[in-house]
């Protein structure tokens, strides 16, 4: 709230920062625990229990799957589904719902996947090596925005939200890589029962059905049908996320009436210190809040806190143990791998959206935000977007099979992610001083 007692209209943008802040350093717990683990006496343990069989269903009809595969498939299915939550709201009502607003961003985000993508193409062109080629093109919006918290008032609020809306193009662009580029044989029968969930999701959303117990049954009935067709599982969790509803519900004079005489009921009750009038206020205000609200918030609001604090850092453990012993290490760093991963992070990213920031705006294309400083900060930006983890290792699960193939990879995400966000933050540190207006 501001002086006046009103809500200000960046309250959820600061709650989402928040919220991936904490990620963020939950994130780096996870990673480094895992790398510790996996350079310790407990490494085959480790190992060993990622790749134990796990099976949900009937003897003649189940899933059976390595645990891994279950985290990378089954819990980051529910990523993606906040990953098409929040793309759909931010289209609709947020960063992207306008073409001037969405134009920075998009052209920002796009040259910061082409460039990292035609560096690690440069490196790899002609070797086994070069399905690898997206690894380098995705932003993790949680360690960004952790770094960013790092700095705390020295960063304005329009650059927060400027990463936040880069890494929510970034994110989509990466699905569109995956659905592309990335599926193994399709099964036409599998494929045809994940066509007919998408016709009853489609219908459902068009009736405006909101019940999101429902939405979600009919979207597992989809996971299933992804799974089994050879398209990668977790694009079901974006179809899903993109066809909840986000409208409010059509009767809301009716709770906007019941919410009025809740108001009125609660300020009586306080007023005659009737505590069980008061209960009923803040149940009927509650209730009525809670029914006005879309499915789609009301379902991003839930899968936040599940999302950032369980399945991200589980990810995270379970992907980034990597042995680094001196043997393996320097071999890393003589693949042509390794290193297209790291300079397509490290350098691409930040020469990418700079140059496609600066030619457009030069053309006229964009406008700058008002700032005697945007040019340092959309720089040290550029750099954060260079530490692509999560969405990187995803990816490079998805474009290898050959385990030194993705310990490589490990290698270069984790070293230009790490060079990326150190350089942005005693970048932006040491160029920016503390501004209480953007506390």
């Amino acid at each position: 709230m501001n002086s006046n007692g009103t809500t200000s209209p960046m309250s959820p943008i600061k709650e989402f920062i928040k919220t991936e802040s904490f990620s963020g350093l939950l994130l780096m717990f996870a990673a480094v625990l895992a790398l510790i683990v996996a350079n310790s006496p407990l490494a085959d343990f480790y190992m060993q229990s990622l790749q134990t069989k796990f099976t949900v269903g009937l003897p003649d009809a189940n899933i059976s799957k390595p645990i891994i595969l279950w985290i990378n498939d089954g819990l980051m299915a529910i990523f993606f589904l906040l990953i098409g939550l929040e793309i759909k709201r931010e289209l609709k009502y947020g960063e992207l719902s306008t073409f001037q607003s969405a134009l920075l961003p998009v052209i920002a985000a796009f040259g910061g996947a082409i460039i990292p993508g035609l560096i690690f193409f440069g490196f790899n062109m002609g070797t086994e090596y070069v399905d690898g080629w997206a690894i380098a093109i995705a932003t993790d919006i949680a360690f960004a925005i952790g770094v960013l918290a790092l700095l705390g008032s020295r960063i304005p609020i329009w650059a927060k939200v400027f990463l936040t809306a880069v890494a929510v193009v970034d994110d989509l662009i990466a699905v569109l890589v995956i659905a592309l580029f990335y599926t193994s044989k399709i099964s036409m029968a599998a494929l045809g029962v994940a066509g007919v969930t998408l016709v009853i999701l489609i219908a459902m959303n068009i009736t405006n059905v909101r019940s999101i117990a429902l939405y979600l049954f009919v979207g597992l009935i989809l996971w299933i049908a992804v799974l089994k067709s050879g398209i990668h599982a977790t694009i079901a969790g974006v179809v899903l996320g993109f066809l909840v509803p986000a409208s409010p519900h059509k009767n809301k004079d009716q709770y906007l009436l019941k919410m009025q005489y809740g108001v009125d009921l609660l300020r009586n009750a306080i007023n005659f210190t009737d505590k069980e009038d008061k209960e009923t206020a803040m149940h009927m205000i509650e209730d009525s809040v809670e029914k006005m609200e879309s499915p789609l918030h009301k379902l991003e609001h839930k899968l936040h806190p599940l999302v950032a604090y369980f399945i991200m850092p589980v990810f995270a453990f379970a992907n980034a143990g990597v042995a680094l012993s001196a043997e393996q290490f320097s071999a890393a760093f003589s693949s042509t791998l390794t290193l297209g991963i790291l300079f397509g992070l490290f350098i691409g990213k930040q020469v990418g959206i700079m140059l496609s920031v600066f030619i457009s705006s030069k053309l006229g294309i964009i406008k700058l935000p008002d700032s005697e400083k945007v040019w340092t900060i959309f720089y040290g930006i550029a750099c954060l977007t260079g530490i692509g983890f999560t969405m990187s290792l995803f990816i490079s699960g998805l474009a290898f099979s050959d385990a030194q193939a993705i310990e490589y990879s490990k290698v270069g995400i984790f070293v230009g992610s790490l060079f990326s966000g150190l350089l942005g933050f005693f970048f932006l540190r040491s160029r920016l001083s503390p501004d209480p207006a953007n506390t």
